[in-house]
C-alpha cells in the first residue's frame, strides 16, 4: 500500500528510454482533446487512451458535482464502459475514490487484492488486477475530479510519472471546458433574461476588485466564444491581483492588457523570467486562445516591479477559401500550428477531407496526398509528402505553403544539413542527468553548483531545443539522436 507523493516515490530510478516512450503515447492521448470544450468527451478520450496506449484493464474518471458532496462517473473504458453502475455516484469521502477527492492525495498500490479498502477482493483476484493508481484532479487549489486506473501488471515507475503528467493535462483541459460550459450557460441565461445585457467593459470592471479599468475605442458586438474568453482571462488576472487593465477595440482585433505586481518574484529569479505562478495561471488559457486565432504574451520589466500580460483576439472574419486540417500528435504543436493557421488567415477544418491539405507531425504508412509534414530538428523528410515545415515558419510562409500544396505543388523539400543545437558543456551534463531522472537538488549536489544555477541552465536548454518542458527537451534530444552523444 502507498499513500504517497508520487514524484518523491519514484524519482531517482527512472529509465529514460521507457519514460520518453511513455511520454510519446501520453502526447498521443492528449492530442485528441486539444481544443475540446466538452468535459465528458475529454474524460472519455483520456480513459480510452489509457486503455489503448498503456494496456490498462480499466480506466475511469469521476467529476465533482456542483454541490461538492458527490462525484459522478463520466467516463469508463476497458473492462466496463457503462457509467451508471454501482460506482456511478460516489459520496465525497466514501470509498477510495471519495477519499482521494476529499484528502487530495494520490493513492498507489501494486497488490490490490491485499488492500483492506477493496470492496470486492474476489473481483481483483478473479480478474488478476494487481495495480491501482488514483489521482485527484486539482485545479486552482480545488479538486474537480478523480482519475483511476487498474492494471493486470504492476505499475512501473515510468508509467506513474507519465500518468502524473497526463493527469495535469487532463485537469487543465477539464477545468477549461467546465469553466467554458459554465460561462456559456451564464451568458445564455443572462442574454435570455434580458435583451439589454451589460456591456462587456462593465462586466470586466465588475470582475476586477482593485484594478483600475480603462476602455479604449468604441465597443462592438463580439462572438460568444471571444466574450467568454475575455471574461475568463479577466477572472484569472483578478486572481493574480492585477493593478491595471485596459480593454482596446482596434481595427482588426480586440485586446486586453494588464499589469500584475511582481512581488512574488524571488530574489534568485533569473532576470526577465516571468514567475512560474503567473505562467501556470495563464497557460491554461492557451488552447482556447489558439483555437480563436489569438495570442497571449507575458513580459517582465528590467526593474522586475510588474509583469505585463497582453491578450489579442481577432474579430470574427469571413472564412477563407484556403483551408487546412491540423492533426499533430504533440499537443504543443497542435496549439502552435492551429494558432499560426489562424494568423495566416486560413480556415482550420476538423473533418477529414482529401481535398483539404493536412498538417501533421506523424505519419504511418504511405502519406495521403497534400501533406505538410512538421520536421522536428533536422529530421529527413518522409517520401510522398508535399511540403516540409518546421517551427521557424512564419504565418505568411505557412499560407504560401498551403496555397502551393492545395494546387498540387511541393514546398521546401530540399534536404537540410544535420545540425545539432549548440549546447555548452555544462548544459550537456545537466541534460544527461535529467535523462537519468535526477531532480534539480540531486543535480546541484552532483555538480557542486546551486539549484538556482541548475534552473538557469535548464532554461537555456529549453530555449535552444525549442521546448516548453523538460520532458519535451528530453524527447526532442532523443528523437534527433543528440542525447546519445552526451555523457554526464
Amino acid at each position: 500500500m502507498a499513500n504517497i507523493a508520487v514524484s518523491e516515490a519514484i524519482s531517482g530510478f527512472l529509465d529514460a528510454t521507457r519514460l520518453l516512450f511513455g511520454l510519446q503515447r501520453s502526447y498521443k492521448i492528449a492530442q485528441h482533446f486539444v481544443g475540446c470544450a466538452e468535459p465528458q468527451l475529454i474524460a472519455r478520450q483520456a480513459t480510452d487512451g489509457l486503455v489503448d496506449e498503456f494496456d490498462c484493464a480499466l480506466a475511469r474518471i469521476w467529476l465533482v458535482e456542483p454541490d461538492r458532496k458527490m462525484l459522478r462517473l463520466v467516463a469508463s473504458s476497458g473492462m466496463y464502459t457503462r457509467v451508471d453502475g454501482s460506482f456511478a455516484r460516489v459520496p465525497m469521502g466514501a470509498f477510495k475514490v471519495g477519499k482521494i477527492a476529499q484528502n487530495r492525495i494520490a493513492f498507489l498500490s501494486n497488490n490490490l487484492a491485499e488492500e483492506t479498502w477493496v470492496k470486492d477482493r474476489e473481483w481483483a483476484i478473479a480478474n488478476c488486477i494487481f495495480g491501482f493508481a488514483g489521482y485527484p484532479l486539482v485545479a486552482a487549489e480545488q479538486v474537480i475530479g478523480v482519475l483511476a486506473v487498474f492494471s493486470r501488471q504492476p505499475l512501473a515507475p515510468e508509467f506513474l510519472e507519465v500518468l502524473q503528467g497526463l493527469c495535469m493535462t487532463v485537469t487543465v483541459a477539464l477545468e477549461t471546458a467546465l469553466r467554458y460550459q459554465h460561462e456559456k450557460q451564464m451568458w445564455l441565461t443572462s442574454a435570455a433574461a434580458s435583451s439589454l445585457a451589460l456591456p462587456l467593459s462593465e462586466q470586466l470592471d465588475q470582475l476586477l476588485n482593485q484594478a483600475r479599468f480603462v476602455l479604449v475605442g468604441t465597443e462592438r458586438s463580439l462572438s460568444t466564444a471571444v466574450t467568454c474568453l475575455l471574461l475568463r482571462t479577466t477572472e484569472r488576472l483578478n486572481e493574480l491581483k492585477c493593478t491595471y487593465c485596459r480593454l482596446t477595440y482596434g481595427l482588426g482585433e480586440v485586446s486586453l492588457e494588464a499589469l500584475i505586481p511582481a512581488t512574488a518574484v524571488s530574489s534568485d529569479a533569473v532576470l526577465a523570467d516571468v514567475p512560474p505562478y503567473i505562467v501556470a495561471a495563464i497557460n491554461t488559457l492557451q488552447v482556447a486562445i489558439a483555437c480563436l486565432g489569438g495570442t497571449l504574451q507575458t513580459y517582465i520589466g528590467t526593474n522586475q516591479n510588474a509583469i505585463r500580460v497582453l491578450l489579442q483576439l481577432p474579430y470574427l472574419s469571413p472564412l477563407s477559401e484556403l483551408r487546412l486540417r491540423v492533426q499533430c500528435e504533440s499537443p504543443v504543436l497542435q496549439v502552435a500550428f492551429t494558432q499560426l493557421a489562424h494568423l495566416a488567415g486560413l480556415t482550420v477544418c476538423s473533418a477529414i477531407d482529401a481535398a483539404v491539405p493536412l498538417l501533421t507531425d506523424t505519419l504511418v504508412g504511405q502519406p495521403p496526398p497534400q501533406v505538410l509534414w512538421v520536421a522536428i530538428g533536422n529530421q529527413p523528410a518522409p517520401k510522398g509528402i508535399a511540403a516540409r515545415i518546421d517551427l521557424s515558419i512564419t504565418s505568411a510562409q505557412l499560407r504560401e505553403a498551403v496555397d502551393v500544396v492545395a494546387q498540387g505543388g511541393s514546398w521546401n523539400l530540399e534536404p537540410v544539413a544535420n545540425r545539432q543545437p549548440h549546447l555548452s558543456e555544462r548544459e550537456q551534463e545537466i541534460l544527461a542527468l535529467l535523462a537519468q531522472g535526477l531532480r534539480d537538488r540531486d543535480i546541484a549536489n552532483q555538480l557542486y553548483i546551486s539549484e538556482r544555477t541548475v534552473k538557469f541552465h535548464v532554461n537555456n536548454v529549453l530555449t535552444k531545443l525549442n521546448a516548453r518542458t523538460r520532458f519535451q527537451a528530453l524527447y526532442r534530444a532523443t528523437l534527433n539522436g543528440w542525447l546519445g552523444t552526451i555523457s554526464p
